[in-house]
């Protein structure tokens, strides 16, 4: 263990490791000032400020240059990958260049955001930032605003209106629901009507914690409840339902188009009044100027914000 004297550390600044480590690398104070632009009387005080504060000589005049004592042999590595890191940090900060990058991302978004964003956002991470990966994790909702704080998630994805406090977003687009059913259910035609509608068996996808919830609001206005004929906790499982069954979904119109592309289901127009709403993204203020942070929003609104 390195064994530091007594010392007060408030007067130990960045100039003074900087001068410590280019001392101890080149073997000579001149050389030292010139590496990091300081002349040598400037060189000759920084060093002296060293000895004092460490109460050891550092470095001793020979024939060979300045050679260090013991003391500064153990504290030369330090001080050096202490440099690193906040020279790395600097760097960081100042840009973030994603072909070079192997940063993970993380992301919460449900199943449905999975099915929207993943498939666009993987191939345009493959072209432009290969070694960059893409995690979605699976979070409560309720957690989601803590872990964006603490860095555990970089960004959340989706209807998630109870994020706000401490909270950037940014609208990618509006979305509004739709009726899906089989492609050869009973109800045949370009449209359901509002009875048609209200006399069906449904399924309710119940999301909690998420926007998603106006659609049993809705569904306990009109005095649909006893309409609900299965409740389940994502969307993904709905097609095998509907395929099987005569029940009927409502559902984000982007999720309809996705289940709708094989042929296997009708999307039709909501006979019902219910409010359309935006997907956006959230992040938390604390990484709002994160290069690596802003360069995946810039992405994403890329890909998928819609056009003013």
């Amino acid at each position: 263990m390195l064994y530091i004297p007594n010392m007060n550390i408030t007067d130990l600044d960045l100039n003074l490791l900087r001068a410590f480590d280019a001392i101890a690398t080149e073997g000579s104070v001149t050389v030292a000032g010139e590496r990091i632009g300081l002349s040598q009387p400037a060189m000759s005080n920084a060093l002296a400020r060293l000895r004092q504060l460490f109460d050891d000589p550092l470095f001793v005049r020979t024939p060979r240059g300045m050679r260090p004592t013991p003391f500064a042999q153990q504290l030369a590595q330090p001080v050096r990958e202490a440099l690193r890191l906040i020279q790395g940090a600097l760097q960081q900060h100042a840009g973030f260049d994603p072909r070079s990058s192997g940063n993970t991302f993380r992301f919460h978004m449900s199943d449905i955001g999975e099915m929207v964003f993943l498939p666009g956002l993987l191939e345009r991470v493959k072209r432009d930032a290969p070694g960059v990966k893409i995690e979605v994790m699976r979070i409560p909702v309720k957690d989601v605003h803590a872990a964006l704080e603490s860095g555990e998630l970089d960004l959340a994805v989706g209807f998630l209106p109870g994020l706000t406090t401490g909270m950037r977003q940014q609208p990618l687009f509006r979305e509004h629901y739709v009726c899906m059913l089989r492609a050869d259910h009973p109800l045949t035609g370009a449209k359901i009507s509002a009875r048609q509608f209200r006399d069906a068996a449904h399924v309710l996808v119940s999301y909690a914690g998420t926007g998603h919830q106006m659609i049993e609001e809705t569904f306990v206005a009109e005095g649909l409840s006893e309409h609900i004929a299965v409740r389940v906790p994502h969307f993904l499982v709905v097609p095998m339902i509907l395929a099987r069954t005569d029940l009927i979904v409502t559902v984000p119109s982007r999720v309809a188009a996705v289940f709708a592309q094989g042929g296997n289901f009708k999307v039709l127009p909501l006979p019902l009044r219910m409010p359309s709403f935006e997907v956006r993204l959230h992040w938390h203020q604390r990484f709002h100027q994160d290069p690596a942070n802003r360069w995946l929003r810039l992405l994403m609104a890329e890909l998928y914000a819609e056009q003013a």
